[in-house]
């Protein structure tokens, strides 16, 4: 998967966390190798991506930073961390609607 089709892939899946290896593809024909470079979590919030590479740091990075960063790199399918990072997706629209006068109603089941 291309930096353009990951970052495309989490825009559309804004909030949850996912996994991915970044790969290096070197050389050509017989001689063409791919390298693990190391596991990366990555969230899109709004317009940044959040990054945590295999150090740990995390770091916020917009669209044009995370191409410059890993543009020449690959990556290995996402996997789903279950990790929902930001909220804010499930709730799109719900205060527009409130501000439009709707009422918003939420239910608690007997547990």
């Amino acid at each position: 998967m291309t930096p353009t089709e990951l970052l495309d892939f989490l825009a559309a899946r804004g909030g949850q966390e996912y996994r991915v290896t970044a790969l290096l593809h070197a050389g050509k024909g017989r001689k063409a190798t791919v390298r693990e470079l190391g596991e990366y979590r990555l969230t899109t919030r709004g317009e940044a991506v959040q990054a945590c590479g295999p150090s740990g740091q995390t770091r916020q990075l917009s669209r044009g930073e995370f191409l410059s960063v890993f543009g020449s790199y690959r990556f290995a399918p996402p996997l789903a961390t279950g990790l929902m990072t930001d909220l804010g997706p499930l709730f799109a629209g719900s205060e527009q609607a409130a501000a439009d006068g709707a009422e918003i109603r939420t239910t608690s089941t007997p547990g």
